[in-house]
């Protein structure tokens, strides 16, 4: 296989953003009268959205009363702070350096609403330079559906027989294999313990992103 694209998931995968998901999670329940939680208790659930993260620190779900206020507050004070301490993970900017000495297309293909992701990306600096950029409202569907990574796929003309997509939660490497992709799990991101890598039959995995250069190769 020659690899023409790598594609990226974007919290846990690309960038480290839990921190300051975790800052506007704890500044939520500080202005609610609540205790803040751990760091080591948020992580595991960035990847999942701000649905996972407002369960962990409220047990609430979207049918409760008042969780849209609550996800709305969260996602204000977030999105005000989205890049204080969020970076690319190490290695990450060194990778898509030499993807793009090589002529390799990279991307972002997250479910992160695209009002955040754009912001984000910009913040980063990165905007310009990602062939593709695509976020959970995109298309009609979200991951674990394929369509947002073909859709990535085809903005760069790119053909998913000859792409990677990476990604750190099991509808990474569903969506990615639905699509045609080739599949690695990023075991740097956002795993929790109870996660299996192996069972969500990824075609490799990642310790850190240079790794993905063999997969290029």
């Amino acid at each position: 296989m020659t690899v023409k694209c790598v594609l990226f998931d974007l919290d846990g995968t690309f960038a480290d953003t839990a921190a300051d998901l975790h800052s506007a999670l704890n500044q939520v329940l500080t202005q609610e009268g609540r205790e803040e939680i751990p760091f080591e208790k948020v992580r595991p659930a960035v990847s999942h959205g701000s649905r996972a993260m407002l369960k962990v620190a409220f047990d609430i779900e979207p049918e409760d009363p008042g969780y849209t206020e609550l996800q709305q507050q969260f996602l204000r004070i977030y999105a005000n702070n989205i890049a204080v301490l969020t970076k690319p993970f190490d290695g990450m900017e060194t990778l898509i350096e030499e993807l793009e000495v090589r002529g390799i297309h990279w991307g972002i293909v997250t479910n992160k609403p695209a009002w955040l992701t754009d912001a984000l990306m910009q913040k980063l600096g990165l905007d310009n330079r990602a062939s593709a950029i695509v976020s959970g409202d995109t298309t009609p569907h979200a991951k674990p559906h394929p369509l947002p990574i073909l859709h990535a796929c085809q903005q760069t003309g790119i053909d998913p027989s000859q792409a990677i997509y990476v990604g750190d939660a099991v509808r990474d490497i569903e969506a990615g294999r639905n699509a045609g992709t080739k599949t690695l799990v990023a075991l740097f991101g956002y795993l929790d313990e109870n996660d299996d890598p192996l069972a969500w039959r990824a075609d490799g995995q990642i310790s850190h992103p240079m790794e993905i250069l063999k997969w290029v190769d």
